[in-house]
């Protein structure tokens, strides 16, 4: 009988290998574009566009603009197409990037640590004035934004700029943007340390330089001397904030790895003490670490808060002391907890000159060119010709002798620049919002504004430091998720089944030393209609239900949802 022939085994199914590409992470040898952003980045620096703005797109005008400088490169020197105006929120996810753009450019005045001259403040409200339709926005990193500007003029505004000082250098792009500061520094009381004389150099020694101007994304620096933590530093990519230690004296806390967007995360102490004038080789090191080890593979993953996460931060203090530095950093303390619950510097306040310097809020951030120029007036009047922005979209003049307050504040007053404001308007903070800004899904700044006069009619009583932060989109540009109420703006359904412009609402989130990010109530979001609202009823609920010296951060945390909503 002959044998049953056997089945031949079944062959075990081949894996398919792939070969891997890494993260795009220089370091390690991957220096093949993986999208399109590192390949225009590699085809030409960013910062060679200007010769081109200046020499071809200046005098044939927009539609000379090869693609990749008008929606990349350029903003290398702080330009980006602004919206078409007429464009719904429904669409900007819709629409091309061709069909979003208007032939006109938000362009952004680098202010690094929000140092002013009035000549400087002068000059930028005349740009506005002549070249900007008179707008002239302060942002929450210090910066001025002009809207409406024409590439045939940018040559112009660069020369009237940089005359007095000022620049658009690396102000975007995946570049060093400006270095915030302590709007203060060199002249509070109660300052650790001044940190001006770091920000200066490291303007003078890396911004405009190849050495920096090709980052997997953007990269951002906070350095503060103020025991306030006046400058946001948790969400920062690196941050130094000033603190005493026991051995050394005054110096500075390093922090690395914070920032917001759709994914935030908030900075981590690498447990190092940094003397002022080491400052600028230290930020070389975090940042190079950026340049060679951070992820050029996904955008969504570009930032360096995402190699913090992924190494800690042991390892990326080892990796900064050993292939950076080539020392080991002074380990040190943590900063102390501030003592004012308000960090923006608002009102009356003594120098260590026995002078004083005057904060003033505009709204949300929403000044002219002509009112800065009165601005300057003032300054000049009352003080020594010093102005500062600061991180929270106001203004402050420094200088200001004790005889002359009183009139300086009066003459604020009659700008609508108020050294005394409500909760309300000293806490609101807005974005750009749909006005101006491609990503935009909804309308910011006039609702900000429209929210405090409602507020202020409302609950004339409510005296309880408040900060209400607004974003027309989730990159989280307005600071949302730090927000006693951040909203972050959404198309939403009205009572009649309508999609309308609206925000999804964040509850209870804080910088400081108990930093940490709102809370999302299931479902909570809120037509534009139904903003003032919501926001008066959830605040008659904090100050019925709060107990004493109860933050409303700390309420929101503990509170039931039907209290939330």
């Amino acid at each position: 009988m002959a044998a049953t022939p056997q089945k031949p085994a079944a062959a075990t199914p081949r894996r398919k290998v792939s070969r891997h590409r890494g993260e795009g992470q220089w370091a390690a040898g991957h220096f093949t574009p993986l999208n399109g952003n590192e390949q225009f980045k590699k085809d030409d620096d960013g910062l060679n566009v200007r010769t081109r703005i200046e020499t071809i797109y200046s005098k044939r005008g927009f539609d000379s603009i090869d693609p990749n400088d008008l929606r990349g490169r350029m903003r290398w020197w702080g330009l980006y197409t602004q919206r078409k105006p007429g464009i719904d929120g429904g669409k900007t996810a819709i629409l091309e990037p061709e069909e979003l753009d208007d032939e006109y450019f938000m362009l952004r005045v680098r202010i690094d640590g929000g140092a002013l001259t009035t000549r400087q403040l002068r000059v930028i409200g005349e740009i506005s004035q002549e070249f900007a339709r008179g707008t002239a926005d302060i942002t929450d990193r210090q910066n001025v934004q002009y809207h409406w500007i024409r590439i045939e003029d940018v040559p112009e505004i660069w020369n009237r700029l940089e005359g007095v000082g000022l620049s658009t250098t690396e102000a975007c792009g995946d570049t060093p943007r400006v270095v915030i500061g302590s709007p203060v520094a060199g002249i509070a009381e109660d300052e650790i340390v001044d940190g001006t004389p770091a920000i200066e150099e490291i303007n003078r020694r890396f911004i405009g330089s190849k050495e920096f101007s090709n980052l997997p994304r953007k990269f951002k620096t906070a350095i503060s001397g103020s025991p306030l933590l006046d400058v946001a530093h948790e969400i920062n990519d690196v941050a130094f904030v000033g603190v005493h230690h026991p051995e050394h004296g005054p110096g500075f806390d390093l922090w690395v790895g914070g920032g917001l967007s759709t994914n935030p995360k908030i900075g981590v102490r690498l447990g190092a003490w940094v003397p002022r004038d080491e400052v600028p080789d230290v930020w070389a090191g975090v940042i190079g670490i950026f340049r060679d080890y951070g992820y050029r593979r996904l955008r969504t993953r570009a930032r360096l808060k995402f190699l913090v996460a992924d190494w800690g931060a042991e390892k990326f203090r080892q990796v900064l002391e050993d292939e950076y530095l080539k020392r080991k950093l002074v380990d040190g303390p943590a900063p102390a907890q501030p003592l004012q619950r308000w960090r923006d510097h608002i009102g009356v306040h003594r120098q260590k000159d026995g002078r004083f310097y005057v904060g003033f809020a505009p709204r949300v951030g929403r000044v002219d060119g002509t009112t800065l120029t009165k601005i300057a007036d003032l300054a000049e009047a009352h003080g020594s010709g010093r102005v500062r922005t600061t991180v929270e979209q106001k203004m402050i003049i420094l200088d200001v002798e004790e005889a002359q307050v009183d009139s300086l504040v009066e003459s604020l007053e009659a700008l609508d620049l108020t050294a005394k404001p409500s909760p309300f308007r000293r806490g609101t903070m807005a974005c750009t919002g749909i006005e101006y800004c491609k990503l935009a899904i909804v309308e910011t700044k006039a609702r900000g504004s429209q929210l405090i006069d409602e507020l202020e009619r409302r609950i004339p009583d409510f005296d309880e430091p408040i900060t209400i932060n607004i974003n027309g989109c989730p990159n989280a540009c307005a600071r949302i998720q730090v927000a006693d109420i951040g909203l972050k703006g959404q198309l939403v359904l009205n009572d009649q089944g309508e999609q309308v412009e609206g925000y999804q609402v964040h509850l209870g989130g804080a910088l400081g030393l108990e930093a940490g990010f709102g809370r999302k109530v299931r479902g909570l979001k809120v037509t534009s209609d139904e903003l003032p609202d919501y926001v008066e009823r959830v605040l008659k609920r904090f100050q019925a239900e709060r107990e004493d010296g109860e933050r409303f951060a700390t309420w929101a945390a503990r509170a039931d949802e039907e209290a939330l909503s």
